[in-house]
């Protein structure tokens, strides 16, 4: 049998962040709340001198399979979910003898940190992890929130205590403020949900990773698409200053500098949205060359303005990367966004003073360095310990871009060209020097926004033309952003030329070897312009489309 009804108001305490929540029993106890509890919550209040009645002792039933179950109970759940204000259930809760619940804390076991572990656990153990009887009593006292006041984040026990103690008690607070923490308890148990499918979805079904066969990848797709993410700080504004904007954080982007949403910022002036728009598009590009693909030139240094790189470069030093992407493009660089895949040195940072810059990225700085680069105002830096990753630890395998209605998901581009299998489609085949260019080109021009050509000398651009609805308007950009270094140089296109009036125009600027996808009906009027005027073209087979 379960103990007789307290006249006391009762709290029901059962929580996995303990954060807090010894100070907010320990209010909620002066206000002349009766503190239940399970567990390991229970023996920290009893710990810290509070009187707590085990939730047992409300049951009359024992915690079982090894605490598998024990607050699955009519006990629990009629306090929790009794409609007070009618009479049928007053009388109800009355007959059977439960006192009323009016509080409860409420928080459960992160579920991403045991899918992280490592070695990782096993699917048995994994699934020990899921809680069951907690979102339970979460989503209970959010449903009847009129009644019960659901505490899910320790950062509320202080508001909870000063409304109580202003309202005289749990039935007058109001409830603008009971409806806002049964929306925080919602988001909370839709969190905990969304993280347990996603984790079962990569074991049971395997994560949509690159593969040749399109059927193999649409396969592992989700049924279900879900997205979990918590609100980190609101932004300034949006795209533009009649928007407004916050950064969310997935939940699996944790430890500091591990990734950009939890980089270091250091500067006068916080991040926008904006600037996290564009630092993700330099870091992508940061990541794709840092490969060693090019062990003579391991540094390397993007620049990026508006979401489209104006310049990229590799180099045997960090000054040398630097001053190569800078003269791609030395207007544009005007405002951008900055990255290196090595740590800032001096040189460098005495080398960029006189350019404007909106954010510098870099695994870490060398103090001069740091000093040189903080000496101008409104400067951001962020200090991200991974720009050398191909694809981070935490980059998205499945892209998503909402559309009226719905979204857009597809898996996440990897490394698609097998250059052992590209095949030269000119009478001139392309020089290796000229190969390892266009290694490069392509790399930069599948992170540059569609339509796209990029101009490259060696193994840094010259020239891009980004996001034009013409290729042979893209060709004329990265040609005249270029000027005379677009002599010999290698051009690459991020899909097939329709006409051959594009592959004319890279021929009057002056491209010498011209690497793209093929796949046109008009291919060979394109191959003939090219033998026609003595420059190499290999086709890749793969389209680099970014919108």
């Amino acid at each position: 049998m379960s103990t007789s009804a307290s006249s006391r108001p009762r709290a029901l305490l059962s929580v996995f962040d303990k954060t807090g929540i010894v100070e907010f029993a320990t209010a909620l106890s002066n206000l002349g709340f009766e503190l239940a509890s399970t567990g390991g919550t229970a023996r920290t209040l009893r710990a810290a001198g509070l009187d707590v009645i085990g939730v047992s002792d409300i049951t009359g039933h024992p915690e079982i399979f090894d605490g598998r179950v024990k607050t699955l109970h009519p006990a629990i759940h009629g306090p929790l979910l009794a409609r007070l204000e009618t009479e049928a259930d007053r009388k109800g809760l009355a007959d059977l003898g439960y006192a009323p619940i009016q509080i409860v804390a409420c928080n459960l076991y992160p579920f991403s940190d045991a899918a992280r572990q490592e070695p990782p656990l096993d699917d048995l153990a994994l699934l020990e992890m899921v809680d069951i009887g907690g979102p339970t009593m979460v989503r209970a006292s959010a449903k009847n929130h009129r009644n019960v006041i659901i505490a899910s984040n320790p950062a509320r026990y202080p508001s909870i205590v000063e409304a109580l103690n202003a309202a005289g008690g749990a039935e007058g607070v109001g409830l603008d403020l009971r409806r806002a923490l049964a929306l925080e308890a919602y988001e909370h148990t839709a969190a905990y949900d969304t993280a347990i499918s996603d984790e079962l979805h990569a074991r049971w079904v395997g994560r949509p990773e690159h593969s040749d066969d399109t059927a193999e990848q649409t396969a592992r797709l989700p049924n279900t698409l879900l997205a979990s993410a918590s609100k980190s700080h609101t932004l300034r504004y949006g795209e533009n200053s009649h928007q407004a904007a916050a950064l969310y954080i997935d939940p699996k982007a944790t430890g500091l500098n591990t990734t950009l949403v939890t980089a270091k910022v250091e500067g006068e002036k916080p991040m926008s949205y904006n600037n996290y728009s564009d630092a993700d598009a330099t870091l992508r590009l940061c990541r794709a060359l840092s490969t060693d693909e090019w062990p003579e030139t391991p540094h390397v240094c993007i620049i990026v303005k508006h979401n489209n790189p104006c310049g990229a470069a590799l180099g045997a030093t960090q000054l040398e990367a630097y001053e190569a992407a800078l003269a791609s493009d030395p207007e544009s660089a005007f405002g951008s966004i900055i990255c290196f895949n090595e740590p800032l040195e001096p040189a460098t940072a005495h080398a960029m003073e006189p350019l404007f810059i909106e954010v510098l990225m870099a695994p870490a700085y060398d103090d001069e360095a740091k000093s040189i680069v903080m000496a101008k105002k409104n400067r951001r830096i962020l200090t991200i310990d991974s720009p050398k990753n191909r694809l981070s630890p935490l980059e998205r395998i499945l892209v998503r871009k909402p559309i009226e209605g719905g979204w857009l998901v597809q898996t996440e581009e990897a490394p698609v060209i097998d250059w052992s299998k590209a095949k030269v489609a000119t009478e001139l085949a392309p020089t290796e020097a000229q190969i390892a260019s266009m290694k490069f080109a392509v790399r930069v021009c599948e992170q540059v926004k569609s339509n796209a050509i990029v101009m490259v000398q060696g193994v840094a651009t010259v020239g891009i033309g980004p996001g034009q609805t013409s290729r042979v308007e893209a060709v004329k950009i990265a040609a005249r952003r270029a000027g005379e270094r677009a002599q010999g140089c290698v051009l690459a296109s991020d899909a097939f030329f329709p006409f051959k009036d594009g592959l004319e125009q890279a021929a009057e600027s002056g491209a010498a070897s011209i690497v793209q996808p093929g796949g046109s009906i008009r291919d060979q009027e394109v191959i003939d312009a090219a033998n026609e005027r003595g420059i190499s073209m290999l086709f890749t087979g793969h389209r680099l489309f970014r919108h």
